[in-house]
């Protein structure tokens, strides 16, 4: 099992720009034969932004499914599990529109 702490990457977690530097981090982990720990212990703020531009763009490389037997949480406040879990909705509804116009 691998950790990821994203209080090393600070407090609050709100830009799209970092979540896209940070998702950049996390792949790699992801991908590898390890389920990884998403630990957001000492993090504050998680925004939708960010939420979305790091974990739930995820989505995009691979089936929730398959995410969940990756991934666990651990440590979110609940500001942080409900941002994180509308930006999924977000995502999820997103692809779904998607695929009624290809």
């Amino acid at each position: 099992m691998t950790t990821f702490k994203f209080a090393t990457i600070g407090e609050n977690l709100g830009t799209r720009m970092l979540g896209e530097k940070v998702r950049g981090m996390l792949w790699p982990l992801i991908q590898g034969d390890e389920q990884v720990v998403l630990d957001f212990e000492g993090v504050d703020v998680v925004s939708n932004s960010f939420a979305d531009e790091c974990l739930a763009k995820l989505l995009l490389e691979m089936p929730l499914e398959e995410l969940k037997r990756r991934t666990t949480f651990r440590g979110l406040n609940d500001l942080a599990r409900k941002n994180i879990a509308v930006a999924f909705k977000r995502r999820m509804w997103a692809m779904q529109d998607t695929k009624k116009f290809t």
